[in-house]
C-alpha cells in the first residue's frame, strides 16, 4: 500500500508549456479587445463631431432609433437651453434718462442766471443750493458709464431696453429762479413762472409713449424741494419720487414703500479732522431761520429757552456766503448741533451736522431720514420728542450728561456714514439713491401688472403702494 501511494501519474511533455500558451492568447484577446473598443470611440467621436446626428445611427452601428434618441439629448441645441454668462451690467436695473426740451433743464439754470442780471450765458453754471441733488443725478446719467464705477445702474440709450426712466427735470431750482415771489416786492414782476413750468413738463411727459404705457410708475423724478411740483403731483404720482420728506405731500401722493427720501445737499464745508472733543468748546451750536411756519415754529421756543445758556450758541441767519463760513466754523467746533423742524420735518442742517462730525440733536417728530435701511440714525444722533424738549432746562441737562467716550463713538459713526451725505462723493449719495431706487423695482412690476387687471375707479384713498409716514411723537433717545 505504501508503494501505491508513492506512484505519481506521468506528466505530458507539454503540460509545463500550456500556462504561459494560455496567458499569451489572453494578453492577445485583451488588447484585441481594448483596441476595438478605443477604435469605436474614436470613429464615434468623430462622426458624433463632424457629422448630423441623424447619421450618427448609420455611421456606428447602433441602432437607428437609438441613436437618434441619444443624439438628441446631447446636441448643441439642448446645450443652449443652459444659461450662458452674465455680465455685471446685465444684473443691474437698467436706466434710460429722456432728452428733455431745453426749458426743463439747462433752460431753468439760464433764467435763473439772467434774473439775476447776467448777460453771458455761456458762463453760467448750475447754482448752489440745498437741493442740487438733482443737478447730481442729472450729471451723474450725463457720463459715460465707464465713469460710473460703482453704480447700482446701468444707464441704456434705447428706452426698450430701460427697467426705469429718468425725468431729469430741475423741479427745485425752478421754484428760486426768481429773486423775490410775485407781488412781495414792489416791482419784481417775475420773468419766469415755476406754475408754467411744471404744467408744460406734465404735458410733454403724457405725450409720451413710455410714460403712457404704464402711466408714469416705472418712472423717477426728483422733487427735492418740499414745494417742488406741487401744482401737478397729482399727475405724477404714480412715479418713483426723490423726496426730502413727506411734509407737504399727501398719503395717497407719496410712500415710504414707493418713494424714495433724499437727503438736503450740505451746505457748509466737510470737517476733514480726527474725532475728538478738544478743540469742539461749544456744547450746542444752531444758527439758522428763527421763525418758521408749522412745525417749525418750535425754533422760536427753542430759542427763547437756549439762547441764554452756557456754552450754548444759538443764532438766527439766512442762507448767505458769510452766514455759510459762520456756520462751518460753529459746526467744527461743537460737541452738539441743535436739529429742530423746519417748515417742513426735515432740514438741511442734519446732513451738515453729519458731514462736520457734530452730534445731531433732532427735534422733529415726523421727520423720515434717508437710507435708513442701511443707517442705523440712533447711532449718530439723538432724538429728542417735541414735548421734552421745551421743559425749561431738559436738554442742556441731558446734553451735559453725555460722556466723552459716547460723544466719541458717534463721532465715529458718522465719519463711517458720512459719504452717504455728500453728493459729489463718486461713492457717495448718487449711488445709494439709484440703490434704493433699484429695489423698488419688483414693486414697480407689480404695480404695472395690478393696474392691468383692477376696475378703473377714481379715489384719493391710498392704494396698497402707499405706506403713512410717522406722525407718532419720538420717543427720546441717547
Amino acid at each position: 500500500m505504501s508503494e501505491r501511494l508513492k506512484i505519481r501519474t506521468p506528466k505530458s511533455p507539454n503540460s509545463s508549456k500550456l500556462p504561459r500558451i494560455m496567458a499569451r492568447k489572453s494578453s492577445l484577446l485583451k488588447q484585441t479587445l481594448i483596441f476595438s473598443a478605443c477604435t469605436i470611440l474614436i470613429i464615434y467621436a468623430f462622426f458624433n463631431t463632424f457629422l448630423s446626428s441623424s447619421t450618427t445611427a448609420a455611421t456606428t452601428g447602433i441602432s437607428s432609433t437609438t441613436s437618434s434618441l441619444f443624439a438628441e439629448q446631447i446636441s448643441r441645441e439642448n446645450f443652449q437651453e443652459f444659461p450662458e454668462k452674465v455680465t455685471e451690467n446685465e444684473k443691474k436695473v437698467r436706466v434710460f434718462m429722456y432728452d428733455l426740451p431745453k426749458k426743463f433743464t439747462t433752460g431753468i439754470i439760464e433764467n435763473h442766471a439772467l434774473a439775476r442780471g447776467s448777460s453771458d450765458l455761456s458762463k453760467v453754471s448750475y447754482p448752489g443750493h440745498q437741493h442740487m441733488g438733482e443737478w447730481y443725478m442729472y450729471l451723474d446719467l450725463s457720463q459715460p458709464d465707464l465713469d460710473r464705477v460703482g453704480s447700482p445702474v446701468v444707464k441704456v440709450n434705447d428706452p426698450e431696453e430701460a427697467d426705469l426712466f429718468y425725468v431729469p427735470v430741475f423741479s427745485s431750482l425752478s421754484l428760486i429762479v426768481n429773486p423775490a415771489r410775485a407781488g412781495t416786492v414792489p416791482g419784481s414782476d417775475p420773468v419766469y413762472s415755476d406754475e408754467k413750468m411744471q404744467e408744460e413738463l406734465v404735458e410733454w411727459l403724457e405725450e409720451q409713449e413710455y410714460w403712457r404705457r404704464n402711466n408714469g410708475r416705472d418712472h423717477v423724478v426728483f422733487a427735492g424741494d418740499p414745494n417742488a411740483l406741487y401744482r401737478v403731483l397729482d399727475r405724477v404720482k404714480n412715479a418713483v419720487l426723490l423726496l426730502s420728506d413727506f411734509g407737504r405731500v399727501r398719503s395717497d401722493q407719496g410712500s415710504l414703500i414707493k418713494d424714495v427720501i433724499v437727503p438736503y445737499s450740505h451746505r457748509i464745508n466737510v470737517y476733514n479732522g480726527d474725532i475728538g472733543v478738544e478743540e469742539r468748546k461749544t456744547l450746542l451750536f444752531f444758527m439758522g431761520n428763527r421763525y418758521r411756519k408749522d412745525g417749525g415754529k418750535i425754533r422760536d421756543l427753542l430759542f427763547q429757552m437756549l439762547e441764554k445758556e452756557e456754552d450754548v450758541v444759538i443764532r438766527h441767519g439766512t442762507q448767505s456766503r458769510e452766514n455759510r463760513r459762520t456756520a462751518t466754523r460753529g459746526m467744527h467746533t461743537s460737541k452738539f448741533c441743535l436739529n429742530p423742524a423746519g417748515d417742513t420735518p426735515s432740514a438741511c442742517r442734519l446732513f451738515d451736522s453729519i458731514v462736520s462730525l457734530c452730534v445731531p440733536l433732532i427735534v422733529s417728530d415726523s421727520i423720515e431720514l434717508p437710507f435708513e435701511d442701511v443707517i442705523d440714525y440712533r447711532k449718530i444722533a439723538i432724538f429728542v420728542d417735541t414735548e421734552s424738549s421745551l421743559k425749561p432746562g431738559y436738554l442742556v441737562r441731558m446734553l451735559r450728561a453725555v460722556s466723552t467716550e459716547k460723544i466719541l463713538e458717534y463721532q465715529k459713526e458718522m465719519r463711517e456714514v458720512k459719504r452717504y451725505f455728500v453728493y459729489s462723493d463718486s461713492n457717495g449719495t448718487v449711488n445709494e439713491i439709484w440703490r434704493e431706487v433699484a429695489q423698488k423695482l419688483p414693486l414697480i412690476q407689480l404695480m404695472i401688472n395690478r393696474d392691468k387687471r383692477l376696475v378703473k375707479k377714481d379715489s384719493t384713498e391710498p392704494d396698497c403702494s402707499c405706506l403713512c409716514t410717522n406722525q407718532s411723537a419720538r420717543i427720546t433717545s441717547l
